[in-house]
């Protein structure tokens, strides 16, 4: 479990993806590749470096700025809670929507408890709420459990369809 999660966090890449590389691509290929790996063009290298996750939680303040207001792509913002139950039906269906769109879009997950600073900024005073962002502005938000029709269609709203 440790290694995985340590996978995930220092090369970007989910440990099914690792396996899938050539032999002469490695976990600690990823942590220190040596010159020849680096130079010359590795079909499967790209995973390690630019690969990026549909969804993504958010690690403080800093990094919601990075990667979720500077963002190039629309994120969508899923604030909640682990004790929130209709945020652990809600999240799934996010997931689903999110994926369907093939990398056009990107969902951003905050945890209330542990980024209170960020609820309050955005006006979370119930979860689930979920933010539609693009280009650091707000575009739409909603409060509560939405099926699935719904969520495509707020999903299509945020990439302009």
């Amino acid at each position: 479990m440790a290694f995985r999660l340590l996978v995930r966090r220092v090369c970007g890449v989910s440990v099914r993806d690792l396996q899938r590389l050539p032999a002469s691509v490695s976990f600690s290929s990823c942590l220190f590749p040596s010159p020849a790996l680096l130079s010359r063009s590795i079909p499967s290298l790209p995973l390690l470096s630019s690969r990026r996750s549909v969804s993504f939680s958010v690690q403080d303040h800093d990094d919601f700025t990075e990667r979720v207001i500077n963002s190039q792509l629309p994120v969508l913002i899923d604030f909640h809670a682990q004790w929130c139950g209709p945020c652990k039906i809600l999240g799934p269906r996010l997931e689903k929507a999110i994926a369907k769109q093939k990398g056009r879009v990107t969902m951003a997950k905050v945890d209330i408890d542990e980024h209170t600073d960020l609820a309050i900024e955005y006006g979370v005073s119930a979860v689930p709420t979920v933010i539609a962002m693009r280009g650091g502005d707000v575009i739409d938000q909603f409060v509560g459990i939405k099926d699935e029709d719904q969520l495509d269609s707020f999903v299509q709203k945020l990439i302009g369809q």
